[in-house]
This record gives C-alpha cells, structure tokens and sequence, in this order.
C-alpha cells in the first residue's frame, strides 16, 4: 500500500480545515506487537498472567492506566510508573532496531504539510517514545506534539487532542483527526473534531457510527476517501481485488 488519500471533498466547510490531529501508535506506525511483547515479558517476570485480549483493552490507553490495568488484570507486583518504565524500555529498543511504518502514513503526512496544512502529533505514549518516531520523520513533519505527559486525563478523554487544537491555535471544530482505536476515537471526537477512524476489517470490534471510516487493506494500492463533515453516518464499501476502500454517506 503505498498512499494514503483523502480527497474529493465537496462541502466548502472542510475547506476551512484549520489542521490535521495525529494518532501516532496504530497509526503512523504499527508498534502494538511491541507494545504486546513487552506487556507479556512484564506479566511473565512481575506477574500471573495475559492474554491478547487484555493487552487489545488497553490499546490507546493512558500508559499509566495501562500499568494500573495491568495491576488488576495481570496481577503484576510493580507501581503503575514502574512498569511504563519497563514498557518503554523494550519498545524503545525495539522501534531503534526498526520503526514499522503504517503503509501510507509517511505519504499523507507529506501531502499534508505540502498544502500548507498544520499538524500535531496526539498521543499517549510518553515523550521518550515519541521523540524516536518524530525523529524518524522528514524535520517539521509535526508543528507540535502532545504527550502522555502533557495531560492529566489521557485518551478517552478529550483534553490531549483540545490542548493540541490550544496550542496549534486553531478551532478544534475545524480540525480532523486521524484514529485508528476506539479509545482515540472516542477522545477525538469527544474533543468536538472530525474524526477518520483507521478500521481494521478483520477486527472484532466494530466500527463506530458517525465518522468516516477507512478500511486498512493488504494489497499495493491506498484507501481512498471522501469524506464531508455533514455526512453524519459513512458505510466502508470494500471493493474486492482491488484494495481500495471508498466512503459514502448514508442516510
């Protein structure tokens, strides 16, 4: 899959788009098997036990949630900060060896900034973390980022992606963010943007309702979508051998 595009917008209001809101784990990269491996080699070393399922519950958590979460569920004998530490450790070390980029990301990312469009990065992964994949990217892919750190209330709640619209100085209402969990898709849209909710088809969970959604395909070809802000509802219509998605709105 080699881009990622959103175009053919026809209503004038997102042509007021002030910026675009990213997501960072899930994605512009795909390091939740790291973030799986790591959480199992905690368990396995402080704690009973994990599962797949429990490490998807967390998915776009607070870290710090995540290690309380860990606690309850994985009865792992460490504090909440002990185990992020641990956590990120590992992942670190493994996004040094290789940063697997969500197919497209680093492309739309381009197009955007080449429109002259602002962009932020809105995660909750901590500062260490994210520096490494900012790094990675061409310099001033993002104008700000936003951090697990910079908030007190992490995703579902809306304040890490209102403190990115603050410090962008934009009208969130006037921004789209880019989601791929339903944990960032319910802070996203909590926090009054328009969200685009990267789907995977095959996941179990499914897609909410009043957003576009655009399914990530295998193949060489990109998603591609138009979206609208007044198409409350947007159905995901796979168009087999292809590779392609395309949203329509519907009633």
């Amino acid at each position: 899959m080699a881009r990622s595009t959103v175009n053919e917008v026809p209503n004038p209001e997102l042509n007021q788009l002030q910026a675009v809101l990213w997501d960072m784990d899930g994605t512009i990269v795909d390091t939740e098997p790291y973030w799986f491996a790591a959480e199992y080699a905690v368990v396995a070393e402080h704690g009973d036990s994990w599962s797949d399922d429990l490490a998807r519950s967390v998915v776009g958590f607070d870290l710090l949630d995540s290690g309380r979460f860990m606690i309850e569920h994985g009865g792992v004998r460490l504090t909440p900060h002990e185990i992020v530490e641990r956590l990120l450790d590992s992942v670190v070390t493994e996004l040094k060896r290789e940063v697997p980029w969500r197919p497209g990301a680093r492309e739309l990312l381009a197009d955007v900034r080449t429109a002259g469009i602002p962009t932020a990065l809105v995660t909750m992964s901590w500062r260490r973390f994210a520096d490494e994949v900012i790094t990675a990217l061409p310099n001033g892919a993002f104008d700000i980022s936003v951090v697990g750190e910079d908030v007190e209330r992490g995703k579902p709640h809306p304040d890490a992606y209102l403190l990115a619209a603050e410090r962008l100085g934009v009208d969130i209402t006037k921004c789209v963010a880019i989601e791929d969990s339903p944990t960032g898709v319910t802070a996203a849209r909590a926090s009054g943007a328009f969200v685009i909710h990267i789907f995977d088809p095959f996941s179990t969970q499914s897609p909410p309702c009043r957003l576009a959604v655009v399914f990530m395909l295998s193949g060489s070809e990109p998603p591609c979508a138009s979206v609208s802000p007044k198409q409350p509802m947007i159905s995901p219509r796979a168009i087999p051998g292809n590779q392609r998605s395309r949203c329509s709105g519907l009633p």
